[in-house]
């Protein structure tokens, strides 16, 4: 006898090409649900938790710029942290303090650290071709080096365009885990999909970064390749640096692959303690260390390419956006987290846009503006 069975409902595809749970009349509860949404998943805590004591600064509250970001309806979480101080921290009537939340595309953060200790240590020069890395990968990457890959500075048939609803990044995410495969499809690993990435001479005439995750899973597959240890082990080396307090959700593959360019759920106040790694350049609690702070410098003083407009503020560089003084990087549904290594503060902001691509250049800019002034100060 066979059981019937029907599709999952999050996960189908609806109009548009979208999941259901990331239609926008669905996304909000999409967002703040999708550690326990996307099909698979792990989950990291650290044993010992950095202090955040609330010392508020209510000037930072009674700023116009942050009045009007905390007033729109998208609006989850802000948080402002400098040392062991909770500078400024706000809430939407269904969020708060504890509840995870995904931070998108600032997960590439993470990169950045791991790439910046592997390169310390010799295990990549940011000068080689993928293929010296990974000689089983496509044509989309084989030419590349490592360090146009991470600077979003290759170009290939990989296509990331949140409108369009036939682009690369919608059927990658079915090897996310965040859809399902179409019907008659087989589900790929993430590894599979990086190896049929095609591509011609990968050179970026642009004079832009062509931002696209695929490039940071090529990065965390080669950080797993010259290492010998699975990206979950950096992982966990990065939460208990940080000394998060909750859990660091992360969606993986099939494989138990992690989703490094997009996956990770984690709490607001969470998140700044991880920024806290770049304003403290790679220190951790009880003597941990990540990254490598030469290797944070260089980031920051010698960037890639510049990122397109509106969000031309900042370049790409090494899997971050910076202006030479903050990194940062944005999420997409409206998040970003900013760090300022200058001054050691950290500010981040989590949202869900409700537009039909959920994605908006005209809002992350004044976003991006608000918390540099914030940071600078």
């Amino acid at each position: 006898m066979t059981l019937a069975s029907f599709a999952n409902p999050d996960l189908d595809t609806a109009f548009g090409n979208k999941s259901h749970w990331y239609l926008p009349e669905n996304r909000r509860r999409g967002f703040h649900n999708l550690h326990t949404t996307v099909r698979y998943a792990m989950s990291l805590r650290a044993h010992r938790v950095f202090p955040l004591n609330r010392d508020i600064d209510w000037t930072i509250g009674e700023r116009p710029e942050v009045t009007r970001f905390l007033a729109m309806p998208h609006f989850s979480a802000f948080v402002v942290v400098r040392g062991e101080r909770i500078l400024y921290e706000a809430y939407a009537p269904d969020f708060g303090p504890e509840m995870p939340h995904p931070i998108m595309s600032v997960t590439k953060t993470m990169l950045n650290l791991m790439l910046g200790r592997a390169v310390a240590d010799g295990l990549i020069d940011l000068e080689e071709r993928v293929r010296t890395y990974l000689p089983e990968i496509g044509t989309g990457y084989a030419e590349a080096t490592v360090r146009a890959t991470a600077d979003m500075d290759v170009a290939n048939d990989f296509t990331e365009e949140y409108g369009n609803p036939s682009a690369g990044i919608t059927a990658m995410k079915v090897a996310f885990g965040w859809r399902l495969p179409p019907q008659g499809q087989n589900e790929v690993s993430i590894r599979q999909f990086l190896c049929g990435v095609t591509g011609g001479d990968l050179v970026n005439r642009t004079g832009e970064a062509l931002y696209k995750s695929a490039n940071s899973h090529i990065i965390g597959w080669i950080l797993e390749r010259v290492s010998g240890r699975p990206i979950r082990d950096w992982l966990i080396e990065i939460v208990e640096a940080a000394g998060i307090e909750g859990s660091l959700h992360m969606a993986c593959d099939r494989d138990g692959f992690p989703v490094i360019g997009g996956g990770a759920c984690l709490s607001a106040r969470d998140l700044a303690r991880y920024g806290l790694l770049f304003a403290r350049k790679g220190e951790g609690v009880d003597g941990r260390r990540v990254g490598d702070a030469a290797f944070l410098d260089e980031t920051r003083s010698s960037p890639g390419p510049v990122v397109p407009k509106p969000l031309d503020l900042s370049r790409y560089s090494r899997q971050v956006h910076t202006n030479g003084t903050w990194v940062g990087h944005g999420g997409l549904g409206g998040q970003y987290m900013l760090a300022n290594p200058d001054t050691g503060i950290v500010v981040a902001y989590l949202g869900v846009l409700e537009n039909e691509s959920g994605d908006d250049g005209n809002f992350f800019r004044p976003l991006v503006q608000m918390m540099s002034e914030i940071a600078a100060k």
